[in-house]
């Protein structure tokens, strides 16, 4: 009994490894994009979460593209040490008009980032990048950004895959903003702004998934081996004892 137990343990502790390192490590692997403060048709700090997936390359340039279909008339971006960032404008038609009524005739369409000279993401790391944009478009719920990971040894990998909502995650999925609209405060007469949840939030319930599954496989290991314990009490208690078995012998 004590091999059987032995054996289960040990299939059950592997199971749980590959779960951890399968499940979690898959997870972990996107390019996802989330922002604080991101509401339909204001401004916001958009927030792009590159890790360096590959075992045996660095990551050493992000591009990532702008929604055309609905332009941002402004875009800066956020200083990254160790990186150079490079905007491609588009041109727009039909112009847009900007809070201080001038007319915009060009947005960013794109935004690259490049890591300096011996510089890059080590297989393991991660880094942020983050653009101010607006104003957002004021009838989307979503923002996709395609994105494209290159690494020191010629490869990409490209994050453009669209999401279809209840069909399963795509390898490469596209970082998709939800914007959340923000309230009014009726006692006030301000407007206060919900953080808006990106693709964080399916690394989030995937982690929460995972979490439950080893607990699950956990508590069956505990079960299994209460089982043998009680089973091995049981087997003790019917076999005859020392006396006993004197006692047979002279009977017979």
């Amino acid at each position: 009994m004590n091999f059987r137990l032995r054996h289960a343990a040990l299939a059950v502790l592997a199971v749980v490894g590959t779960v951890l390192a399968l499940g979690v490590g898959t997870a972990s692997a996107h390019v996802t994009v989330s922002s604080p403060n991101a509401a339909p048709g204001g401004f916001g700090e958009i927030t792009f979460s590159v890790p360096s997936e590959s075992d045996t390359a660095k990551t050493t340039s992000v591009r990532v593209q702008l929604p055309t279909d609905t332009p941002f008339a402004f875009v800066s971006v956020k200083p990254v040490p160790g990186w150079t960032a490079t905007s491609t404008t588009t041109a727009i038609n039909p112009p847009l008009t900007d809070d201080d009524g001038n007319t915009v005739t060009e947005a960013v369409s794109e935004v690259t980032w490049t890591a300096d000279a011996g510089g890059g993401l080590a297989p393991g790391e991660y880094q942020t990048f983050s653009i101010s944009a607006g104003p957002l478009p004021e009838d989307a719920d979503t923002l996709v950004f395609p994105a494209l990971q290159g690494y020191d040894d010629g490869s990409t990998t490209s994050w453009i895959d669209p999401t279809v909502e209840g069909q399963a995650e795509p390898e490469h999925p596209a970082p998709t903003l939800s914007l959340t609209a923000a309230p009014a405060d009726t006692a006030t007469g301000t407007d206060t702004t919900t953080p808006a949840a990106g693709t964080t939030g399916n690394d989030s319930s995937n982690g929460l998934a995972v979490t439950a599954l080893v607990v699950g496989i956990v508590g069956l290991l505990v079960g299994i081996a209460g089982v043998a314990l009680a089973l091995g009490a049981r087997r003790r208690s019917a076999a005859p004892t020392g006396t006993e078995q004197a006692r047979d012998s002279v009977r017979v």
